[in-house]
């Protein structure tokens, strides 16, 4: 089952991180092989996480996929969990970890799946592996976007 692991040190807060991360409905603009993504329910528990039910379509070239996941954000512990509900994968599991440093924080990233098809698995498992290594930049990218340039 494929898996990708990294954790990025960055400039920006664990706060900040976390606020980039959570929203979800920006998603298209910058993160590779997201075209859209619909958040279609969030629920607000009693312990302070927020779940969200959310629709993605991913693409490349002729291929478009839409999966549904459950995102869950749990700020009071600096993490995100995104479980797989419907869609071309036999299973899916991703997670962020937000971990406060004294200059910024690491921003660790881990996800693990695998697609139902053969197929598809092989079409499109090279690519998202390479989309998967861009994404913690794409996200720090996005931080200098929305926060400014952090002085050296």
């Amino acid at each position: 089952m494929p898996t990708f692991h990294s954790t990025r040190p960055v400039r920006y807060s664990a706060d900040q991180m976390f606020d980039l991360v959570a929203d979800v409905e920006r998603y298209p603009e910058f993160v590779p092989l997201c075209e859209e993504l619909r958040v279609l329910r969030r629920i607000r528990a009693d312990d302070g996480t927020e779940t969200l039910i959310a629709s993605m379509r991913v693409g490349y070239k002729a291929i478009n996929e839409t999966f549904t996941s459950r995102v869950t954000l749990d700020r009071e512990h600096q993490q995100i969990l995104v479980e797989y509900v419907d869609g071309p994968f036999r299973f899916l599991e991703n997670r962020w970890t937000f971990r406060p440093q004294a200059n910024g924080s690491d921003v660790e990233f881990y996800i693990r799946y695998e697609f139902k098809s053969i197929l598809l698995g092989r079409l499109m498992g090279s690519v998202f592996d390479k989309a998967f290594r861009k994404f913690s930049q794409a996200f720090e990218e996005r931080a200098r976007q929305v926060y400014g340039a952090v002085p050296a």
